[in-house]
């Protein structure tokens, strides 16, 4: 425990300056932190199957392709040229023909990390251009998703009896799902309400908060779906105490995609 908390506060003694001081820096710390994610996502795979070389190559060139254009746009419509994702498509279709050979790369594996490339680089790109149109709407969401992880965690831990999903993260319950949601809504929009606007339609609030706290549970639970795939505990050991960026950061990368459907009402 003292690991984890230690690990805690020196990312955040690291990160808040960074997140506040927004800019270049920020890009350039959000773009590493990408990086850091395709890494043990590619490395969560070699656990049951190598991915070659220049694959891994391409798909680090092609995530900094889609995160780097356009990254200090105010629009709302995430942009990707269509040229790039002809060459994404091509890049990893393609050597299932040249090096015909299953057991090295595979249709299965291509679209593994055509996937991965495509899901980790909009992600991010759409993280670096919230907090580059308001750093309170970047906090609000962070707001959703902290809250949501430490009161579910509590509650589950307090009285949790009913399990979510043991099949696929057996320490999650019902009532720390139940939990972290009121709680996750309650903070997130009285932040909401305080620091951005006071005047927006309670409702509507609710009901986002509601469904963006929802969501970060369940992609929480899409990557320990992942984890439990590959036969991994954690991501990586970047974190003492808590594993890798991707267990940290799974469920504000849904959180964030979801988002994108209130950005006009919120």
């Amino acid at each position: 425990m003292t690991k984890r908390v230690i690990s805690a506060i020196v990312a955040l003694l690291i990160l808040v300056p960074i997140i506040l001081k927004g800019g270049w820096i920020f890009n350039f710390a959000a773009y590493i932190i990408s990086l850091l994610c395709l890494k043990e996502f590619i490395d969560a795979k070699s656990k049951k199957k190598p991915v070659p070389f220049i694959m891994g190559l391409m798909a680090y060139i092609f995530i900094s392709l889609i995160i780097l254009v356009d990254v200090t746009s105010s629009s709302t419509l995430f942009s990707l040229d269509f040229r790039v994702i002809a060459a994404l498509f091509i890049a990893f279709l393609l050597p299932v023909v040249l090096y015909h050979d299953q057991k090295k790369y595979s249709i299965t594996d291509a679209f593994y990390m055509l996937g991965g490339v495509l899901f980790l680089g909009i992600s991010m790109a759409l993280l670096i251009m919230l907090r580059y149109i308001d750093l309170k709407i970047f906090v609000f969401l962070f707001t959703i998703t902290i809250t949501t992880d430490i009161f579910a965690y509590l509650t589950g831990m307090l009285i949790g009896k009913h399990k979510l999903l043991p099949e696929i993260s057996p320490k999650k319950t019902w009532e720390g799902l139940i939990g972290g949601t009121i709680m996750g809504v309650f903070v997130s929009s009285m932040f909401y309400l305080t620091c951005i606007d006071p005047n927006i339609s309670i409702l509507v609030l609710l009901a986002s908060c509601t469904f963006l706290s929802l969501l970060g549970q369940f992609g929480d639970l899409v990557f320990s779906a992942m984890k439990r795939y590959f036969g991994i505990k954690d991501f990586s050991g970047i974190m003492p105490g808590h594993g890798g960026v991707l267990d940290r950061l799974d469920s504000i990368i849904f959180v964030v995609l979801g988002f994108i459907f209130f950005i006009n009402i919120l």
